[in-house]
């Protein structure tokens, strides 16, 4: 994606992708400067309803903006516990109920050696290539299903860093076509 990022009438975001793509920089430029509130969602305990923390979450009033959400266990889960706690029916409701909060799906990617990169210098060790680049193929794939429900923004975060975010438009930016 290149621009802008828009917002006009947005009230909910899910800002996706793996870990060292600059969500939480995303999350916090969107709370500083339109307001939204950021909600921080780490891995929910394996004894707690997932879907239903989700539901909670998307029933608070006000523009929220999620950095990270439910989708991260239809990747993550796979891949590191051999299961997701999610099915896809539950995502797919979830999705929607985004969607009914006038919501958007910002998924942020780059390619595997600058996440690699981005992650040894924030936590000090070279994060597996493999891994990395299995986390965004599966990025890749839940985006890829999801956006025949809901509106899927990607946004490309290698070089230029995060387009910057604007309320100027009179219409929601629609989902361009993929060009794979």
């Amino acid at each position: 994606m290149s621009g802008h990022l828009t917002l006009t009438g947005r009230r909910t975001l899910v800002v996706e992708g793996c870990d060292g793509v600059g969500k939480t920089t995303l999350a916090t430029r969107l709370a500083q400067d339109h307001g939204f509130t950021i909600v921080h969602s780490p891995r929910t305990p394996d004894h707690l309803d997932l879907a239903g923390r989700y539901r909670e979450l998307l029933d608070r009033p006000g523009l929220l903006v999620l950095d990270r959400c439910f989708l991260s266990e239809l990747v993550y889960g796979p891949l590191l516990r051999g299961r997701s706690r999610l099915t896809w029916a539950q995502a797919i409701d979830l999705a929607e109920a985004v969607v009914a909060r006038d919501g958007v799906f910002l998924h942020l990617t780059a390619p595997p050696p600058v996440i690699q990169q981005r992650l040894a210098q924030r936590d000090g060790q070279a994060a597996d290539l493999a891994e990395v680049t299995a986390l965004v193929a599966g990025y890749q794939r839940v985006f890829d299903a999801l956006a025949s429900y809901c509106p899927v923004e990607t946004i490309d975060t290698t070089s230029t860093g995060l387009p910057p975010a604007r309320r100027a438009s009179p219409v929601p930016q629609q989902t361009p076509p993929r060009a794979d």
